[in-house]
């Protein structure tokens, strides 16, 4: 995705974000916009998040101004929106060791990285995510069975079945329907935890559904070639021909070092106040990783956090800056031709570094 990893050694910005998923990226541009210097570690060999790693191909759609996007193309757009600001990321490495210092926090990666920083924002989402396990054909795990699809292109003419009944097991079928020559969603129950317009959207495709129902073997020798499903109230089990089983049953969170940085927790997220800090100093949190009354975890939801995170954040450090960021309409990036002379478009404003005017 053009992001390139920091060298070992000492890195020192104004504010580390932990975690490069969209909240991340964009709260990268934010502190940039606001003249702040920035830097973003994740264990992932890339930026992006789970939106990169898991579902890169798949659309998504609340994302305000976009219809729809894809999830590579919105990490791309985001890397874009920051590159003029220049953060650092430090890639394959979790911020380990975090202790407060003077001027605010000195952050050791699990690759040795020291980050001197004077705020520290976590945007690590729901930390790592382990899939939960098929029951079943672990053995053929990467031969037909797998837990994410990069490329939509497996399912080309392909017998498809998908295991789950949430989101994202609907999400794949719906991605498979168009490609492949056959798709089956099988559930344990009648119900479905996934929206309710994924729901609808099933039910009225060609997808055949197999609910009450479980995997209890997948079958094939070099690769996938079927598999048994067992519904209750039936005798015996029903085989499937299939060349690809998507097991999409959830995830196993991990917030791994950081839950061990006595941070105020409510549950598996970090409790947050209305300008999105949290009980240490200079510590904030935003997206899927924070938790307020209401919250609701959605990535349009997590880059309203971040930007709240970092205005605050740049008054605590200036304190003679102000909470309001100006309007980015009156700037242009500094990779951009300024407007014809006379044009309203002109920017005015001359504060904001990486920007020109």
């Amino acid at each position: 995705m053009g992001t390139t990893t920091a060298p070992a050694g000492e890195v020192t910005v104004d504010v580390l974000f932990v975690g490069a998923g969209p909240v991340g990226l964009f709260g990268a541009y934010y502190a940039g916009f606001r003249g702040l210097t920035a830097a973003l570690v994740d264990p992932l060999p890339e930026a992006g998040g789970q939106v990169q790693a898991i579902y890169p191909e798949k659309n998504i759609y609340d994302i305000a101004g976009l219809p729809a996007v894809q999830g590579q193309q919105l990490i791309r757009n985001l890397l874009e929106q920051a590159k003029p600001f220049g953060p650092r990321f430090l890639l394959s490495q979790q911020a380990s060791d975090i202790r407060e210092v003077a001027d605010g926090w000195r952050v050791t990666t699990s690759s040795g990285v020291v980050v001197n920083t004077r705020a520290v924002i976590v945007t690590s989402g729901v930390g790592s995510v382990t899939p939960r396990p098929l029951p079943a054909g672990e053995e053929l795990l990467g031969r037909g069975l797998c837990y994410f699809v990069p490329q939509l292109e497996v399912f080309d003419g392909k017998d498809v079945v998908v295991v789950g009944g949430g989101d994202s097991a609907l999400d794949w079928a719906l991605a498979a329907v168009p490609r492949a020559r056959s798709v089956t969603l099988v559930h344990h129950r009648k119900q479905f935890r996934a929206h309710e317009h994924s729901v609808a959207q099933v039910k009225d495709s060609p997808c055949h559904l197999v609910l009450d129902a479980t995997v209890t073997a997948v079958r094939g020798n070099d690769s996938v070639e079927s598999v048994d499903v067992t519904v209750r109230g039936e005798d015996g089990a029903r085989e499937l021909k299939a060349q690809v089983v998507v097991a999409a049953l959830g995830f196993l969170m991990d917030l791994g070092p950081i839950a061990g940085w006595g941070l105020e927790m409510e549950g598996r997220a970090i409790r947050v106040d209305t300008r999105m800090r949290t009980n240490l100093p200079r510590v904030y949190a935003a997206g899927d990783a924070a938790t307020f009354p209401g919250k609701v975890k959605l990535i349009a939801v997590g880059f309203g956090e971040v930007a709240l995170a970092v205005n605050n954040a740049a008054v605590e450090l200036n304190p003679d800056a102000t909470l309001a960021p100006g309007h980015s309409s009156d700037l242009v990036p500094a990779s951009e031709p300024l407007a014809p002379e006379g044009n309203s478009a002109q920017p005015r404003s001359k504060e904001v570094a990486g920007w020109r005017s």
